[in-house]
């Protein structure tokens, strides 16, 4: 059985159904009096639900347009009908139709392989990124539920709300926001690590969301999130939207 004060870390565990047995009937009964934790895991369900939905990654929009123009120009395949008759049939009708027709079959084989092959590509492009998705959720996963995961909120000078999710253990962090509004075109929003007053580029967003902070957290004393040119920069040029302690 854990301690009161060690109840306090299984938000994220709990809010990714990660407890069990003893585990979770302790952090069940502190859930009912601790607003804190209450607030946590309200937050940690929300943005695992956003994670979860970001998996599935959808068939490119012109998938559709492409297949469908392509359709006609791709000949059916003939019903199957006894052993032998097939060879027969094609036999007699390359005879009589000539190298006009042989060369149109070739041509539509050719375009058919073609549309195969764009298919394979455009399936291997969605697979590697519902990987890469995959990959990003995992990473956040395990800074959310790890057991000295620590927790600090804040707001952006534009209202926004934010949420830093930290582990030592792990030297890693999780920036979590909602209420961002997108960037403007051609610029993006920033992340940093104060050390000490130096700032170091921690990672880039367009938007709400989730994202594993680049970098260890280790030697930092807080995190800021600024709006940069599109690509970033390697030194802030603008006021900080936000500057947030990290949780010691």
């Amino acid at each position: 059985m854990r301690h009161e004060e060690d109840l306090h870390l299984l938000t994220g565990a709990y809010a990714l159904d990660a407890l069990t047995g003893d585990e979770y009937q302790a952090f069940t009964a502190h859930l009912e009096r601790c607003a804190s934790c209450a607030g946590e895991v309200a937050g940690f369900t929300a943005t695992s639900a956003r994670l979860a939905a970001a998996v599935a990654v959808p068939a490119p929009p012109h998938l559709k347009r492409q297949v469908l123009h392509h359709i006609d120009s791709v000949r059916q395949l003939p019903p199957r009908t006894r052993s032998g008759t097939p060879a027969k049939l094609t036999a007699v009708f390359t005879r009589k139709a000539g190298p006009f027709v042989v060369a149109a079959s070739i041509a539509a084989a050719t375009a058919f392989g073609g549309l195969s092959l764009w298919q394979h590509q455009q399936t291997e492009h969605a697979r590697d990124q519902a990987r890469q998705v995959s990959r990003q959720v995992q990473d956040i996963t395990t800074v959310l539920a790890a057991p000295d995961a620590r927790t600090v909120h804040g707001r952006t000078s534009t209202g926004a709300v934010t949420s830093v999710v930290a582990s030592a253990r792990q030297n890693k962090a999780v920036f979590v926001t909602t209420g961002l509004p997108a960037a403007p075109a051609g610029h993006t929003y920033q992340l940093w690590f104060d050390d000490h007053g130096t700032m170091r580029p921690a990672g880039l967003l367009q938007h709400d969301g989730a994202v594993l902070m680049h970098g260890g957290p280790s030697q930092a004393r807080a995190v800021g999130l600024t709006l940069e040119p599109a690509g970033g920069s390697p030194q802030p040029t603008t006021s900080p939207l936000l500057l947030l302690p990290l949780p010691t």
